[in-house]
C-alpha cells in the first residue's frame, strides 16, 4: 500500500510533512494508472477523479483550506496553511 501527496505546492508539501503522515510519492500530478486498491491519494482533486480512486478502492484524503478571496491564487506557505487550519478530510464519493 502506497501514500500518494498530490500537489505542485511547496507550501502544501511542507505542511504534509509536518503531519507526521508518511507520504511514499510527491506527485504534481496523479496518473490513476499509478494507484490500487488499499492505497491513499492525499491531495486536492476535482470530484470525478475522486470517483474514480473510489472505484479503484483507494482512499482519498481531501486537503482542505477556508482561503479567504485575498489569498486566492497565491502560493501559502505551511506556517499560513496551519493558521488558516488546513485539515485532511476524508471522502469517499458515488455517482447517482
Amino acid at each position: 500500500m502506497t501514500t500518494f501527496f498530490i500537489s505542485r505546492h511547496p507550501g502544501a508539501i511542507q505542511w504534509v510533512n509536518q503531519q507526521g503522515i508518511t507520504i511514499d510519492r510527491f506527485e504534481a500530478h496523479l496518473h490513476l494508472d499509478d494507484v490500487a486498491a488499499g492505497d491513499t491519494v492525499v491531495g486536492t482533486l476535482p470530484i470525478p477523479m475522486v470517483f474514480a480512486l473510489s472505484q479503484k478502492g483507494v482512499r482519498y484524503l481531501h486537503l482542505s483550506v477556508e482561503l479567504p478571496s485575498s489569498l486566492r491564487g497565491q502560493e501559502l506557505s505551511a506556517e499560513q496553511m496551519t493558521a488558516l487550519g488546513a485539515s485532511l478530510q476524508a471522502y469517499n464519493v458515488e455517482a447517482l
